[in-house]
C-alpha cells in the first residue's frame, strides 16, 4: 500500500477562557456528565488561564516529527487534527484532500487499547472523512504502542530522575505509583475482539517501567481523572484515595508516574501536580511526579518506526516491542465498542 501523508490525531484543548465551556461540551456530548462536574473541570482549566498545555505540546511534537522524518528520509507531509478543538480533524482532512492526499496514516496520541483511547479515535477519523465527503483521503490508524521502547524508555528515565529527588534514607519505604485515566468498569471489561485490553496493557507498561527503573521497589497501578456520573462504576482506586492507604501502611515517599499519558497535559498538571500533590502534603508523604515522553527523541523516533512498519516491505520485521501481550496492526470494527452504544 502506498501512503502519501501522516496525520497526528490528538484530543485537543482550549487556548483561551472563552473556549473552555464549548470545548468541554464537545468532549462530554452524549455522556451524561453532570453539569456540576462540567463546571468543576472548567475551573481546572480556568486555574491555568483557560489554556490547556496539550495543543502546544502537539505543536512541539509535530515539529519534532517533521524534523525527524526529514533527517531520516521519510518524504511524507505531517498534518495535525484534534478530536475536540481547533484544529478540528474534519478541517484537517479537508486540507489534506485539497493538497491531493489520498491515503494517510494516523498517529494517535494514546498508547493503549479501549474505547476512549483507541476506538473513539477511529470513529472520529471516520466521522471527519464522512464530513469531507467521498473524495476524503483514506486514513489508517497506526498500531498501539504501550510496550514500544520509544514509549517505555522515556518513562523509565523519568521515574529514575524522580527517584533521584527523594531522600535516599527513605528508599525502603518508597513506593512507585503508576496512574492512567480511569474508565467505566463496563468499558474495561469489554469482551469483543481485542477488547478489554486497556487495563492489561497498562499493567504491562507498569511492569516494564518498574522492572527497568527500580526493581527493588513495590509499585501499584491506580487511576485518575474520573469524569462520569456518580452512579456508574469506574476503575478504582483513585490516586488520592490510594495515597491515603499508602500513608497508613507506612509508606514515606512516592514517585507518581503517569504512564497513561504521552505528555504533561491538563489531567497531569491538575490531577497530579495540584490535587495529588496537595493530598500527599496533607498525609506527610514525600511526593515527586515523574515526567512523560513529550518530545523525547526516542518517542519521536518511535513515530517514524511505526510509519516504517506500514510503509516498508519488511515492516513487520522492523517491529520493536518489550512486552508479551498480543499485538495487532488493525482492529476489527466491533473492537472495544462503547458500552453505551450498540455493538
Amino acid at each position: 500500500m502506498a501512503y502519501d501523508a501522516v496525520v497526528l490525531v490528538s484530543f485537543g484543548g482550549p487556548e483561551r477562557p472563552e473556549d473552555v465551556v464549548p470545548f468541554l461540551q464537545n468532549v462530554t456530548r452524549g455522556r451524561g456528565v453532570p453539569p456540576e462536574r462540567l463546571a468543576e473541570v472548567a475551573e481546572h482549566y480556568l486555574h491555568f488561564g483557560g489554556v490547556s498545555p496539550i495543543n502546544q505540546q502537539c505543536r512541539e511534537l509535530l515539529a519534532a516529527v517533521r524534523e525527524d522524518f526529514a533527517a531520516n528520509g521519510i518524504d511524507l507531509p505531517v498534518y495535525w487534527g484534534n478530536r475536540n478543538w481547533d484544529p478540528m480533524l474534519a478541517d484537517t482532512v479537508a486540507q489534506m484532500r485539497d493538497d491531493g492526499v489520498t491515503h494517510a496514516l494516523a498517529f494517535v496520541t494514546s498508547a493503549f487499547g479501549g474505547y476512549s483511547s483507541c476506538r473513539q479515535y477511529q470513529e472520529d477519523i471516520a466521522a471527519a472523512r464522512a464530513a469531507v465527503g467521498p473524495d476524503a483521503p483514506m486514513i489508517e490508524k497506526l498500531r498501539q504502542f504501550w510496550d514500544h521502547p520509544g514509549f517505555v524508555e522515556p518513562h523509565v528515565d523519568a521515574v529514575k530522575a524522580a527517584l533521584g529527588q527523594l531522600d535516599p534514607a527513605k528508599r525502603d519505604s518508597t513506593r512507585l505509583v503508576f496512574t492512567a485515566h480511569s474508565i467505566p468498569t463496563s468499558a474495561a471489561a469489554n469482551a469483543g475482539p481485542h477488547g478489554g485490553r486497556y487495563t492489561a496493557q497498562l499493567q504491562e507498561t507498569a511492569r516494564l517501567v518498574a522492572a527497568a527503573a527500580a526493581p527493588d521497589l513495590p509499585y501499584d497501578l491506580v487511576w485518575q481523572s474520573r469524569s462520569g456520573p456518580p452512579q456508574v462504576p469506574w476503575l478504582e482506586p483513585d490516586i488520592n484515595d490510594h495515597l491515603g492507604v499508602l500513608a497508613g501502611a507506612g509508606t514515606s515517599a512516592v514517585v507518581v508516574s503517569p504512564i497513561g499519558f504521552v505528555s504533561d497535559h491538563l489531567e497531569v498538571v491538575w490531577d497530579l501536580d495540584t490535587e495529588a500533590l496537595e493530598t500527599a502534603k496533607q498525609l506527610g508523604l514525600d511526593f515527586v511526579r515523574a515526567g512523560t515522553p513529550g518530545t523525547d527523541p526516542r518517542f519521536v523516533a518511535m513515530v517514524r518506526e511505526l510509519v516504517r512498519e506500514r510503509t516498508e516491505p519488511d515492516g513487520v520485521d522492523l517491529r520493536r516491542r518489550l512486552g508479551e501481550l498480543p499485538l495487532w496492526d488493525t482492529c476489527p470494527t466491533v473492537c472495544c465498542v462503547s458500552a453505551r452504544r450498540p455493538s
